[in-house]
Formats: C-alpha cells, sequence, structure tokens
C-alpha cells in the first residue's frame, strides 16, 4: 500500500466482546462478500469483534491481487486501525485463503504488533492439482500461536500434506479439519450438513479457540 493511500474498512463490534480479529478477503472476492458477512456476524455473536478491510487492488475494482508486499502493508495498517479501535481487546489476525496467506507472510517477517495468534481460514497450501509444502516454509518463523480450519475437499490443501506441516510446526499449530468443506467451506448435499452449519462451526472453532489463547 502506498504512503497516504487508504482503503475501505468495516468495523464490526460485538456485545461484550473477549478479542478483536482484524479478518482478510480471500482473492476472487471483497469484504462485504457473503462468506466475509457471515463470518463476522456469527463471530459476534460469539462475543468476537471483527475489522473487515479492502485490500488496494480489490479497492480500485482489479482481478489481479497485489504483490505481497502492498498486501502486507495493507494488513499492518488494518492491525494498527484495530489497536486503536479497541485498545483494550486481545487481538488476533488472518483471513481466508490469499487474505490468510499474506497475514501469515507479513507476521513471519515482521511480527504484528500485538497480535496473539492468527486465524486461517482455509489456508492456500499449494495450487489446486499441483501439490507442494513450498508455500509453509514462512510458517515456521512465526513464533505465535496458529489456528488452521481446512476442508477436507479443499483442493488447495492436500490433508496429508498439511498434516506433515502441522507437525513440523508442533505446538504452534492447531489444525481444525473440516469434514466434507471444499475451500471456500462448502459442502455437498450427501454430507449430511448445511453450508450454514459450517459456518457456524468455524465460528465456533475460531472464538473458542482465540479464548484459550487469551486465557494461556
Amino acid at each position: 500500500m502506498k504512503p497516504g493511500s487508504s482503503v475501505s474498512a468495516l468495523y464490526q463490534k460485538a456485545r461484550d466482546a473477549s478479542a478483536l480479529l482484524v479478518l482478510a478477503h480471500g482473492a476472487g472476492a471483497g469484504m462485504l462478500h457473503p462468506f466475509m458477512t457471515s463470518v463476522a456476524d456469527l463471530l459476534a455473536e460469539r462475543g468476537v469483534s471483527t475489522l473487515r478491510f479492502q485490500f488496494p487492488y480489490m479497492e480500485a475494482g482489479s482481478k489481479r491481487p497485489d504483490r505481497p508486499a502492498t498486501a502486507h502493508a495493507a494488513i499492518r495498517a488494518a492491525v494498527q486501525k484495530a489497536a486503536k479501535l479497541a485498545p483494550a481487546l486481545p487481538l488476533f489476525a488472518g483471513g481466508k485463503s490469499f487474505g490468510g496467506r499474506m497475514t501469515s507472510q507479513a507476521q513471519a517477517l515482521e511480527p504484528l504488533p500485538h497480535v496473539r495468534g492468527l486465524v486461517l481460514l482455509g489456508f492456500p497450501l499449494h495450487p489446486a492439482g499441483k501439490p507442494s509444502v513450498e508455500r509453509a516454509a514462512h510458517l515456521r518463523d512465526i513464533a505465535i500461536p496458529q489456528l488452521f480450519l481446512q476442508g477436507t475437499r479443499d483442493a488447495l490443501a492436500e490433508p496429508a500434506l498439511l498434516r506433515k506441516v502441522m507437525k513440523r510446526l508442533g505446538k504452534r499449530a492447531t489444525y481444525r479439519p473440516v469434514v466434507q468443506a471444499d475451500h471456500s467451506f462448502a459442502v455437498l448435499v450427501r454430507s449430511g450438513r448445511t453450508n450454514q452449519e459450517v459456518l457456524a462451526e468455524l465460528a465456533d472453532v475460531s472464538s473458542d479457540w482465540m479464548r484459550a489463547v487469551n486465557s494461556g
């Protein structure tokens, strides 16, 4: 993000909030995408405030995601803003897919001030059909706790490879597979679950994990 530039953001304050999560959007949709809105609403019901924001490319109406340095700068600005909005709340950061990956990269390069843990929803471990763990190399440079919520049908994160990454990270990482969910956390009808139930699971696990990190 260039000096002096700005992007849109949305602060959703939860009643009796116990934490504030800076929530970055995925590569193909902005902060007002139904997934982002639903997750923020469900987290608010569970006592977690959120700050959503647009990456500069999305703000400009472009379909091409920002370069990492630009995305990292936007994340740092959002974290700084969140700390000012609710200085008394424990601060967390993360996001969906691209947003989570960029947040983890930013944290690995230089710790995000006051951030206690990362919430990563659908971490894009590798491109579809090209299994690899190269995108996870930077995670070893992160000292704070990391929560990975990943669909078991996610084409961008082969479960066996993800478990391998989790093993390397040890106690710093918490992995919660979301049964039958794909990269968008959608489930098939035959799974016996609804997409809304999956979103509720994401909110339950995330809010419980943040409380556990705070109490620890």
